[in-house]
């Protein structure tokens, strides 16, 4: 059917809205689901001053959803007033910006009882007796006296039952309940001096003790939420900069997650999504985590609420600064402070893991000698263990990271050996221990006082390297070593193109190139800390990754992740032996270099494993 134009339209047709439709249309926006409900209500709640929160849902919130509190409550007039479209206690003048509260529109309850079945009881803390309301598809009844503890209960009964088509776009019970959990997660991740409670249908009990208000409370919380694991890797947040403060808690980057669903951010007791922090926490990470890993953090944003726009989403998920730009880099420099301020540290998680490779898979921890008796055993060649009469006498001197002694028989493995001299006293009390061997050409075990250390030598001296380099560039320039022959590198043209036209800014990184011929270019200088690095493959990655960023400007805003590239190249590469010194002296420089804890692709360096741990897996304790 054709649509009527202006001109052939009748008059008349513009017509004021029924209050019980309008509230209908608002509550489509505020109350999407079940979760969107039992948000608005717990907030209410912590408005309301309470320190004890109590949550049941029944049929993933559909069928009912009931929050208890403790707070302040209402008096009969205030709860008749309660149900009423745009009533709020909460704005106490018309300044819109200057909101100290998670709710203010007053469309929560009115919207609520337009779609369901809404029954309020309250009484204040000093009230003779309580009150109750109920609202029903829009319908207010009479507000009456009623047996109440002091504090609120809210009941909310067949969510949607007047707008039946919203419910054929929630999902299962199932989901629908543990969105609830989530939300409230949230708001008690915001509010650590309260406790909540969560029960119901399809969901575990969720209860969440009120953790004080001192300055560990944060931090027990995040705990109890992000993972028990989470407060051994925590680094404290703490700064100020032009009327904005930033708090919270943020995970080591080797204690990454797979989704961004463990990135917290709070905001003036608010939480909230939003897009503006959620990029600052991925700048502050930045080297320091693998692309498809995200962090686990809790973070705090307070400022004047003048300083802030909370009104530019229907459920107040997002915000708006007035300096956006002052905000993100409050951010991104506090998380690299504290990273920094991290040093060497590497997630705790690390060691655990590598424990657990070792825990037989196909047997329980209590498995006893007769229940190993009835695995069946591989048979074993009969060996004759006598000794020999040239190694009889012979015991194996801890000597050789390189070459083995000539007093000793070859060792088992090609690449495994170990230091003849007991290691240093001084070594065994730094925080990676003395080292003591090297296997597979790669790894580095080290000995400390309270067990052992595992090292990755090529990803611990790509950091190293790439931290000298940043250091040296942010300084007086990189430091540059003249080749004594310049080395040619064949590259198609448009690579050599790309090369030539970014040779001055590579120049100031300490790659010093010049075209030689349409196809190919040579290397005349290189940074000094990458001697002995394979040029050529250097050369190759930096001209594919000007050929990835395409813009002329990219280079200029990806130095560090230039300078990555070539650290990478100018590391101790895997199958290199090291000598003793060689290797604790990588020990101590990585003990003393800011973020060595990880390599420049987010991987971890080292895991350590307590001797408790080791001897357990033995079955000592």
């Amino acid at each position: 059917m054709r649509p009527l134009s202006l001109d052939e339209r009748p008059a008349g047709l513009v017509r004021r809205l029924e209050p019980v439709l309008i509230d209908q249309i608002a509550a489509g926006e505020v109350v999407e689901r079940p979760a969107s409900a039992v948000k608005e209500l717990v907030e209410n709640a912590i408005d309301a001053g309470a320190t004890a929160i109590e949550v049941v849902i029944d049929g993933g919130g559909r069928r009912l959803i009931r929050v208890t509190d403790n707070g302040t409550g209402m008096s009969a007039e205030d709860l008749a007033l309660a149900v009423e479209r745009h009533a709020t206690s909460k704005l106490p003048t018309s300044d819109l910006f200057s909101i100290n509260s998670l709710g203010f529109r007053g469309e929560a309850l009115p919207s609520i009882g337009a779609i369901a079945r809404l029954a309020i009881t309250t009484r204040r803390r000093d009230g003779a007796n309580g009150w109750q309301i109920v609202v029903d598809g829009g319908q207010k009844g009479e507000v009456r006296p009623a047996a109440a503890n002091s504090g609120t209960r809210i009941e909310v009964t067949d969510l949607f039952s007047a707008t039946p088509a919203r419910l054929k776009f929630l999902k299962t019970d199932r989901a629908e309940a543990q969105a609830v959990v989530e939300a409230v997660k949230r708001l008690a991740m915001a509010h650590p001096h309260v406790r909540f409670t969560v029960a119901g249908e399809h969901l575990t009990t969720v209860d969440l003790p009120a953790e004080g208000e001192d300055e560990e409370a944060l931090l027990r919380r995040l705990s109890r939420l992000l993972g028990p694991e989470f407060h051994a890797n925590a680094i404290p947040i703490d700064a100020t900069r032009e009327g904005v403060t930033l708090g919270g808690y943020a995970g080591l980057p080797t204690f990454h997650r797979g989704t961004a669903a463990h990135i917290h951010a709070i905001v003036n007791g608010r939480p909230v999504r939003d897009k503006l922090i959620f990029g600052a926490v991925r700048a502050g990470y930045m080297d320091v985590l693998p692309s498809d890993r995200h962090p686990a953090i809790g973070l705090i944003v307070t400022c004047d609420p003048r300083l802030v726009d909370v009104n530019v989403h229907p459920a107040k998920t997002e915000v708006r600064f007035r300096d956006p730009g002052l905000v993100r880099g409050l951010i991104v420099g506090a998380l690299r402070e504290a990273l920094v301020r991290a040093g060497h540290r590497a997630a705790s998680t690390g060691g655990e893991r590598t424990l657990a490779t070792f825990r037989p898979a196909a047997l329980p921890p209590t498995a006893d000698a007769g229940r190993l008796a009835a695995f069946p055993q591989r048979a074993l060649p009969a060996r004759d263990f006598t000794p020999r009469p040239s190694v009889a006498g012979w015991q194996a001197p801890l000597t050789g990271f390189g070459e083995p002694t000539s007093l000793a028989p070859p060792p088992l493995s090609a690449d495994a050996s170990a230091d003849a001299a007991p290691p240093r006293e001084e070594d065994l009390d730094q925080p990676l221990g003395a080292a003591r061997a090297q296997i597979h050409e790669n790894y580095i075990i080290a000995q400390t006082r309270e067990g052992l250390v595992i090292v990755d030598q090529h990803a611990a001296h790509e950091r190293l390297v790439y931290e000298r380099m940043k250091r040296e560039r942010a300084a007086n320039g990189i430091a540059r070593q003249l080749l004594l022959i310049p080395e040619v590198v064949e590259l198609d043209s448009g690579a050599v193109e790309r090369l030539d036209a970014q040779a001055e800014v590579l120049a100031g990184l300490g790659l010093v190139v010049e075209s030689f011929g349409p196809d190919a270019v040579a290397v005349r200088e290189m940074p000094a800390a990458l001697a002995g690095g394979d040029i050529r493959r250097l050369v190759m990655d930096v001209a594919d990754a000007l050929t990835e960023w395409g813009d002329t400007r990219a280079l200029e805003e990806r130095l560090d992740h230039v300078l990555a590239t070539m650290a990478c190249h100018g590391s101790v590469r895997s199958g290199r032996r090291l000598k003793p010194e060689e290797m604790n002296a990588l020990l101590r420089d990585m003990e003393v270099t800011p973020l060595s804890g990880q390599c420049n692709h987010g991987r971890p360096t080292y895991v350590e494993l307590k001797l408790a741990d080791i001897e357990r897996l033995f079955g000592r304790r």
